[in-house]
């Protein structure tokens, strides 16, 4: 077939070569980095514990260079009622009923004081949610995103990113997914089509430059 290769790369190449830049003010933010991906007992638990430290990093440096941390969670209503067809699809998102203890953040990834937590109920960050007006109120530009899982809100979050008018950069070393295959394939995709995807040591080293003057 016209257009097909073997060798995924040379597939991609000359077709997806764009590159997004970052804006001129940004945020860090972290998607659902709560116990359910990291307790071994939780049906969502992603074996996140690498990821889990460079959010600890990475928020450190966020807070020093004065760049805006923005945390979100999942809360759903008695019966997942607010959940709609994602809650009926995916079982397991039980985890996130109001009050369970596996929608809590970690004791070593808690918010600051007047740091923004932005509460869903569906995969994006956006969707739903008042978070886009809210960047666009503080002239952010640019977003940082970290969190779990890889191929379900962090993707979601990117993809409404770029659909909002955002910069995404995606942290693969702050992001994790259940399985490797997943967590590789929407990283490649994501930089493919919709994202920039860095390492850690990138995210920090931009950060400076997105602090509003």
């Amino acid at each position: 077939m016209a257009g097909q290769h073997d060798d995924l790369q040379e597939n991609y190449t000359g077709v997806f070569d764009g590159t997004l830049l970052p804006g001129k003010c940004g945020a860090l933010l972290i998607v659902d980095v709560v116990a359910a991906y990291l307790d071994p007992q939780s049906p969502l638990y992603a074996a996140a514990e690498d990821a889990l430290a460079s959010n600890e990093r990475l928020v450190t440096a966020a807070r020093k260079a004065g760049v805006p941390v923005i945390f979100t969670n999942v809360v759903f209503r008695a019966g997942g009622r607010d959940g709609g067809l994602f809650y009926r699809k995916v079982p397991a998102l039980e985890c996130f009923l109001e009050g369970s203890p596996l929608g809590d953040f970690p004791a070593s990834l808690q918010p600051a004081a007047g740091e923004l937590v932005v509460t869903k109920q569906y995969a994006s960050a956006f969707f739903g949610t008042s978070l886009a007006s809210t960047l666009v109120a503080q002239g952010i530009d640019t977003l940082l995103i970290t969190g779990f899982s890889t191929s379900g809100c962090i993707r979601a979050s990117a993809l409404d990113a770029l659909q909002h008018g955002f910069a995404p950069f995606v942290v693969k070393d702050a992001c994790a997914d259940r399985h490797s295959g997943p967590h590789e394939a929407n990283l490649f995709d994501l930089q493919a089509k919709y994202a920039e995807v860095v390492d850690e040591a990138h995210a920090i080293a931009m950060m400076p430059a997105l602090v509003s003057s």
